[in-house]
């Protein structure tokens, strides 16, 4: 059956509406498939004449269904599903085991298994675009592709796009708890209705994995990692398999995280030792009875042995026994375990960022093959700014996978403005100086041998069941940006974020650029109001909104902001040189010398005089304000960048903007204030002329308290 575009009335809303013209709601994220302008539809109008689907799956019916979708959007079309390609500008999708595809003699050989060709060929003379690929997941993702050029307004004449994901495993890990609400969730309740499963299956499960599919996400771990027992029984194995069921079709592989001391709770042993054959045959019979019930189910993530989580140390044991007794349970299936590299003991460390790498290092090499190492961006926290992780390069023999936090627990929560994929950026390009392993942290998460070798990226979801998916409209780019970097960690962060706002909201320059620019800066905008110069983790206690550098009553010393930043008279920061934890040791000489000599990280490493001149020939502390006054100062300069947005956006999706950069503003001013006031109460030094004093004295500040502050 051939398109049928319903050209008339369409082309005359497209000429005379504006941009902004209809209201919306942020649930189309960035697949909204708004109609092309007129002058510009008939050009692809002509690429669009028939859609051809060569065989037939689910996932393949998923293809056809979203390019049904996309095109009669933005397009016009009907009923656009053809039968066979009988006129020039038809679309074509198959994989390489059809005859339609395999006598077209494409190059697919080296694209993988999830790799795609997006091609102009001619086919009888007609020129005719293929979307092809090893598998059925691969077509998906490249229809996904052909529709985001028509999104973006790029030509579809002589197309010749291949694409291939550098990462094997590129997972969400969704924090959620089996009551529905979110650890460090901004979002709302899960988008996981334990309750009603597995009877009801809401249709946002589909849109969730639609979006993901888009940007190549392939895997979604469903549950908190500070995991309960009751997830591996058989009632919620049972809902769980019903989000598989509705996952699978976009190439979406769910997995679990899991208590270690399960056998021990729910099973009814006396231990949860790893080497007790007991033990090891309880979790072989949950990993049989787990695949019985998802036979593509993807493995477990572990959070063992941290924060009081149990593991196998409690036993004796190291990380690698733990990891590798659950490995054997999962290696007949095909599954593999992530085991997470945050760990911190309940003794005092002597450096809480130096625990992970003295742990794991001496373990490098005794992983099982189906155990991936995930490593967190930084060596503490998630700070808005960190330093690389020191494991990644440090464990040659061990696959290592990345683990950002795409929900913003240390940066405003979803009411600033703060785009990551700047940050990730940064972590991602970081030179490890350890040339065995591939040098960036990029070409060591890329590392491997073999069309079966380990390799991932993994980020802490943001999303939940508020309409707009993750709080705020521009968190979404932050969901956008982790799967286009989970696919290919080279991308450039601005790149994505130019794409991302054509998507969401205007193809047009004049937004698109100052938009762009705009997220572009607003991560150092938010180091600058909250941890300029290294400072870190001195947020407030237990909830982490808000400042509270003057904590100092935690029950451990390394839960307390003052541990980190150390500010007394003679100065500030954390002296992690030679002379001091020595945790700049961890690193490759080249490059512990490099992070000792870049500003960015001064009071991470350094405990530094108050009066010692920085490089912009100010003293510290009159650097430190500087700072907290710049990132409130570029805060303001959003707020007007996105004013003059209005003409290019609807006016809901606007406002609501709007709102929160108000609320962005006010609380970066606090920020400043609060920690102005701390600090110089340590200082003693007088603000360098022209800036403000804070608005209240010290103590007003430290008398905040926000016990019901969201996703603790």
């Amino acid at each position: 059956m051939r398109l049928r575009f319903v050209l008339g009335a369409l082309a005359l809303l497209a000429a005379l509406a504006p941009a902004a013209a209809r209201a919306e709601d942020g649930y189309d994220l960035w697949l909204r498939y708004r109609p092309v302008e007129a002058l510009a539809r008939p050009a692809y109008q002509a690429h669009a004449t028939e859609l051809v689907v060569a065989g037939d799956s689910p996932t393949l019916r998923a293809a056809r269904d979203e390019l049904e979708r996309g095109l009669s959007g933005m397009l016009g079309a009907e009923a656009p599903l053809a039968a066979a390609v009988d006129r020039p500008g038809a679309i074509l999708l198959g994989t390489a085991a059809q005859p339609q595809i395999a006598g077209l003699g494409l190059p697919l050989a080296d694209l993988g298994p999830e790799g795609y060709l997006v091609r102009t060929v001619q086919v009888d003379g007609r020129a005719v675009t293929v979307v092809a690929a090893n598998s059925d997941v691969g077509v998906l993702y490249g229809a996904f592709r052909l529709l985001r050029l028509i999104q973006a307004r790029q030509p579809l004449d002589h197309l010749a796009i291949s694409d291939r994901p550098a990462l094997r495993l590129r997972v969400l890990d969704h924090w959620d708890n089996l009551d529905r609400t979110v650890e460090r969730g901004y979002a709302g309740a899960s988008i996981w209705d334990w309750w009603k499963l597995p009877d009801y299956r809401d249709p946002r499960y589909v849109d969730y994995a639609r979006a993901n599919a888009s940007v190549g996400i392939n895997g979604a771990v469903l549950n908190n990692v500070n995991a309960k027992p009751e997830s591996l029984t058989q009632p919620y194995l049972r809902k769980a398999a019903a989000i598989a069921d509705a996952l699978r079709p976009y190439g979406i592989k769910v997995y679990l995280s899991v208590r270690f001391a399960a056998p021990k709770e729910m099973g009814g042993l006396p231990t949860a030792d790893p080497l007790d054959p007991a033990v090891r045959a309880w979790w072989a019979g949950k990993a049989d009875e787990i695949y019985r019930l998802i036979p593509d189910f993807g493995g477990f993530l572990v959070k063992a042995n941290s924060e009081g989580q149990p593991g196998p140390q409690d036993y004796g044991r190291s990380h690698a026994d733990g990891a590798n007794m659950l490995a054997a349970a999962l290696q007949p299936h095909g599954g593999v375990v992530m085991w997470r590299a945050f760990v911190y003991s309940s003794e005092q460390p002597e450096d809480r960022v130096k625990q992970a790498y003295a742990e794991f290092t001496p373990l490098d090499g005794r992983f099982a093959p189906n155990v991936m190492l995930q490593v967190k961006n930084g060596p503490l926290d998630f700070q808005p700014r960190e330093p690389f992780h020191p494991l990644f390069g440090a464990m040659p023999k061990t696959p290592t996978m990345l683990e950002v936090q795409v929900t913003k627990e240390y940066l405003g929560f979803s009411t600033h403005l703060v785009y990551l994929g700047r940050l990730w950026e940064e972590v991602l390009k970081a030179d490890t100086h350890r040339p065995d392993a591939g040098s960036t942290v990029a070409r060591i998460l890329m590392r491997g041998t073999g069309p079966g070798a380990l390799t991932g990226m993994a980020g802490v979801a943001n999303i939940g069941a508020d309409r707009n998916w993750t709080g705020s409209h521009f968190d979404q780019a932050n969901w956008y940006a982790f799967g286009r970097l989970a696919w290919d960690p080279n991308q450039s962060s601005r790149a994505i974020a130019e794409d991302w706002a054509r998507l969401t909201f205007s193809n047009d320059p004049a937004f698109v650029a100052p938009v762009a620019d705009m997220m572009l800066r607003s991560r150092e905008a938010v180091v600058d109001y909250m941890t300029p110069l290294g400072l870190h983790h001195i947020m407030g206690e237990h909830h982490h909104y808000g400042p509270g550098p003057w904590v100092a009553d935690a029950p451990r010393a390394d839960w307390n902001s003052v541990y980190y930043h150390r500010a007394d008279a003679g100065g500030i920061g954390f002296d992690r040189t030679e002379d001091g934890s020595n945790a700049v040791g961890q690193y490759a000489e080249q490059a512990g010398a490099e992070l000792l000599d870049d500003e960015r990280y001064l009071l991470w490493f350094h405990h530094v005089p108050w009066d010692r001149k920085v490089r912009s020939g100010r003293t510290l502390w009159d650097e430190l304000v500087v700072r907290y006054s710049r990132g409130v100062d570029e805060v303001r300069q959003m707020r007007r960048t996105w004013d003059a947005m209005a003409p290019y956006v609807d006016p809901a999706r606007h406002a609501d903007v709007a709102a929160f950069l108000a609320i962005q503003e006010r609380e970066a001013q606090w920020w400043r204030d609060a920690c102005i006031a701390y600090f110089q109460s340590q200082s003693k030094r007088p603000l360098p002329a022209g800036y403000a004093p804070p608005a209240h004295p010290l103590e007003w500040y430290e008398a905040q308290k926000f016990p019901y502050a969201p996703g603790g």
